[in-house]
């Protein structure tokens, strides 16, 4: 027999199941993508910052299509319905030939003007440069200190523009595999504590990982031809943006920023 529910009950039944997800994400620790430029943050989990990239080894480089994070340098918000995210605020200034198409499909799904977000992710564990974040870890390392360096970049046609290939895995330094020289004209880093990312993950559905996030607040220029060159040849079979995670805004699903 059917049974007939009165509105609001049902209106209570959804705030409570809302506020069971809300404490079941809360307990995942603190989540990421967040607006770096607020540093507001209530989440209760805490775990150190994972050591500077210098020492640990570069494990996995990947991109997505549009900022997953929010700075003032990349706050307009993608009316793309497929991937949303932001983009970097100089995309309604490009040049004509900034914006010039290029020959074939790059990246599968990348094109001028458009706005990506990198992440080179690093791991503590003894692990060398390879496919999807199962490169991190190892049988013996499950649970390694993760950092994660991220630019935001604005893809143009410009051979001038920054070169990606040379921001790819270029061997080991000191012991650690490292990328190669990462910019150092678009602002000091954010750092942060969160987790990993990408459209898998909600406020409902958290990632349970601790990543510590270094996120630069300023946009860069890449020329789309180096990374139709990186996307046709990497260690990580790379070869198209990936989706992005909606933004995270509840406090209490954040950590606080350190000023």
């Amino acid at each position: 027999m059917r049974m007939a529910i009165k509105s609001s009950t049902l209106t209570a039944l959804s705030i409570l199941s809302l506020e069971a997800f809300a404490a079941q994400c809360e307990s995942a620790g603190p989540q990421t993508p967040r607006d770096i430029d607020s540093v507001k943050g209530d989440n209760k989990r805490v775990f150190s910052l994972a050591p500077p990239k210098e020492e640990l080894n570069l494990c996995n480089i990947h991109f997505h299509k549009n900022a997953e994070h929010k700075a003032k340098d990349f706050s307009i918000a993608s009316n793309d319905p497929k991937y949303g995210g932001f983009q970097c605020n100089a995309t309604t200034s490009l040049s004509a030939a900034e914006l010039a198409p290029v020959e074939g499909k790059v990246c599968n799904n990348v094109k001028p003007g458009d706005t990506i977000e990198v992440h080179w992710v690093h791991s503590s564990c003894d692990v060398k440069p390879g496919p999807t974040l199962g490169a991190c870890l190892n049988d013996s390392c499950a649970n390694p200190d993760l950092r994660v360096e991220t630019q935001v970049f604005l893809v143009v046609n410009d051979k001038n523009a920054q070169d990606f290939t040379k921001l790819d895995y270029q061997g080991q330094v000191n012991g650690y595999h490292q990328a190669g020289a990462l910019p150092t004209n678009t602002g000091t880093p954010v750092e942060f504590l969160g987790s990993t990312t990408g459209p898998s993950y909600n406020n409902q559905q958290c990632s349970p990982l601790q990543v510590s996030w270094s996120v630069r607040p300023s946009c860069a220029k890449v020329d789309i031809n180096s990374l139709a060159r990186w996307c046709e040849d990497n260690a990580f079979d790379e070869d198209h943006a990936h989706g992005v995670r909606k933004l995270v805004t509840d406090p209490k699903l954040l950590s606080p920023i350190k000023q």
